[in-house]
């Protein structure tokens, strides 16, 4: 596994802090001939989501909070764990964003988008933390 760049980061509750975090990943994983144009941009969807939500709904834009990020990008992996300081959510309460009586609701999109582009989704206990990972694919 040749490894292109692994680091972690701590990064303020802003929207700017994050769109620079994003930029800089994916920067790095579109210079990459592993990850296919369809994988870099599941990889864009599924990562500013996660961004958007440590940020907002973890942190409620907190000032004095602040965001955690680990990040590997290798050939045959894109890895990032990212970790707020809010309270975290339970997965389970979650409604299904497919269901007749959701349709019209905001809540689960954006959790159903980062399964449906990343290889692997999972979240902590307390659930203010989330690991995405993505395979390339084949191409």
């Amino acid at each position: 596994m040749a490894v292109h760049d692994q680091f972690e980061v701590v990064i303020p509750s802003s929207t700017e802090a994050g769109q620079e975090l994003l930029e800089r990943v994916m920067g790095r994983i579109e210079s990459l001939e592993s990850f296919s144009m369809k994988d870099a941009f599941g990889i864009r969807l599924a990562l500013d989501e996660a961004i958007v939500n440590a940020i907002k709904h973890g942190n409620g834009f907190s000032p004095d909070k602040t965001v955690r990020v680990n990040c590997t990008i290798a050939d045959d992996l894109f890895r990032i764990e990212i970790e707020d300081q809010g309270p975290g959510f339970c997965l389970e309460d979650v409604p299904d964003p497919t269901e007749e009586e959701n349709l019209e609701r905001p809540c689960g999109r954006g959790i159903m988008l980062m399964r449906s582009f990343m290889s692997k989704i999972e979240y902590n206990a307390t659930g203010n933390m989330v690991l995405l990972e993505k395979i390339p694919s084949a191409k």
